[in-house]
C-alpha cells in the first residue's frame, strides 16, 4: 500500500524553467524554455573537457584516496566516514556533481553517529574518466562494488536526481538482503523522456537541445544551470550563493565530459518503472513542488504510485538543490525516516 504523505499544497509551476535534469540529473521544463536557455548557454567559448578489489589510488599532492576497482577495471572513488559498526547510510549524487554534493548530509549524519558512505560516479569527480559503461546497469554494478567490498548491510539508500535513478535501480537489482530502506529525492524515477506510454514526459527534442548546449560551452552551461533553476536562484527574492553556484560548478568540471554527454541519455531515457515495481523496502520519496529541473508531476506523482511501500513528502516552494539549500528541513526528515 503506498502512504501518500502531502508535507505542503502542491503548486503547478514546476511546469515551468529547465525542468528535467537528472543529475542532479538534469531535464529542463518545456522544450520552449529550454530553447531559449540553450541558446544563451550555447554562445561562447569552446566546451572544456578534464582530461573486485580495494585500492588506494594516488592523486595530486600525494593524497591516497580509498578506491574500489570493478569487475571491468573501473576505480571508483568513495568516502567511508564514522564507526564501523554503525548503521551505513549510502548516498548517490545527481549528474553531473560528485560525492561532495552531499557535504551537509554525511556531515549531519555521521555527528550523529552512522556510518556514511559516499562515492562519485563513474566518469565523475575522482572516480577514473572511462569511455564507456556510462548507464544504469553500470551505474549499479558499480555501487554494488562498493557494498561488496566494504560489506554493508542493514545500509540506507538515498539518492539524488540521477542519483535517485542509481539508488532504485541498485536496491532492485542488487540490493536482496543488504538495503534496509530506500530515499529518493527530487529523483528521475520512473522515466524523464516523452513515450506512448509516458506521455507527461519531455519530449527527446529537449535532451538534444541539452547536448547541444553543453557541448557548446559546457563551462558557461554549468554556471547557468547552478545560478538559475538547480538552486531556484532565478526566482524573484531568491537568496543567491556565490559560494553555492561555484561549488557545483567546481564539482561538475572535475568530470569526464564524455561521462556527463552519455549520462543525459542515462538519466533522462532508462525505464525505472520495474525496478520500482519490485522495490520491497520502505521508501521515502522526497519531492519539492517548485522543482525546475525534474518536475514533480512526471516523476515523484507516477514513481508512489509504483512502490510497494512509498511515503510521498512534498516541500512547497523547495527547488532540485534543497538537499543543500534547505538542508536543515531535509536533514530532520531523513533522519526521522531513517530512525522510523
Amino acid at each position: 500500500m503506498n502512504d501518500t504523505e502531502e508535507t505542503q499544497s502542491m503548486s503547478r509551476r514546476d511546469a515551468l524553467g529547465i525542468g528535467a535534469l537528472g543529475i542532479g540529473a538534469m531535464g529542463l521544463g518545456t522544450s520552449s524554455a529550454f530553447g531559449a536557455f540553450a541558446s544563451r548557454a550555447s554562445a561562447g567559448i569552446n566546451p572544456s573537457t578534464l582530461s573486485n578489489h580495494k585500492t588506494e589510488h594516488t592523486f595530486a599532492g600525494d593524497e591516497h584516496m580509498p578506491t574500489v576497482t570493478t569487475k571491468d577495471g573501473v576505480q571508483i572513488f568513495y568516502k567511508d566516514w564514522g564507526p564501523k559498526d554503525a548503521q551505513p547510510i549510502v548516498f548517490h549524487h545527481g549528474w553531473p556533481l560528485s560525492s561532495d554534493d552531499w557535504d551537509a548530509q554525511l556531515l549531519f549524519f555521521v555527528s550523529k553517529g552512522y556510518r556514511v558512505i559516499a562515492h562519485d560516479r563513474r566518469g565523475h569527480g575522482r572516480s577514473c574518466q572511462v569511455w564507456d559503461g556510462h548507464d544504469m546497469d553500470h551505474y549499479a554494478a558499480d555501487v554494488a562494488a562498493v557494498v561488496k567490498e566494504l560489506d554493508l548491510k542493514n545500509a540506507v539508500h538515498v539518492g539524488h536526481s540521477t542519483g535517485g535513478g542509481e539508488a532504485a535501480h541498485y536496491t532492485a537489482k542488487h540490493g536482496k538482503g543488504r538495503v534496509a530502506k530506500l530515499v529518493i529525492i527530487g529523483a528521475v524515477p520512473p522515466l524523464m523522456v516523452k513515450t506512448a506510454s509516458n506521455p507527461e514526459g519531455l519530449p527527446l527534442e529537449v535532451f538534444d537541445g541539452f547536448r547541444a548546449a553543453f557541448i557548446a560551452n559546457r563551462a558557461q552551461f554549468y554556471l547557468d544551470v547552478a545560478g538559475g533553476p538547480f538552486y531556484g536562484y532565478n526566482r524573484p527574492g531568491a537568496k543567491v550563493s556565490q559560494g553555492v553556484i561555484q561549488n557545483w560548478w567546481r564539482q561538475g568540471m572535475m568530470g569526464s565530459a564524455k561521462a556527463h554527454h552519455d549520462g543525459i541519455k542515462a538519466f533522462s531515457e532508462t525505464d525505472f518503472t520495474d525496478d520500482l515495481k519490485s522495490i520491497d523496502v520502505p521508501t521515502l520519496v522526497m519531492h519539492g513542488d517548485d522543482d525546475q529541473i525534474v518536475p514533480i508531476g512526471a516523476s515523484a506523482h507516477k514513481a508512489i504510485k509504483l512502490l510497494k511501500h512509498g511515503t510521498l513528502k512534498v516541500y512547497e516552494k523547495f527547488g532540485h538543490g534543497m538537499c543543500t539549500v534547505n538542508a536543515d528541513v531535509i536533514n530532520a526528515d531523513l533522519l526521522a525516516f531513517i530512525k522510523g
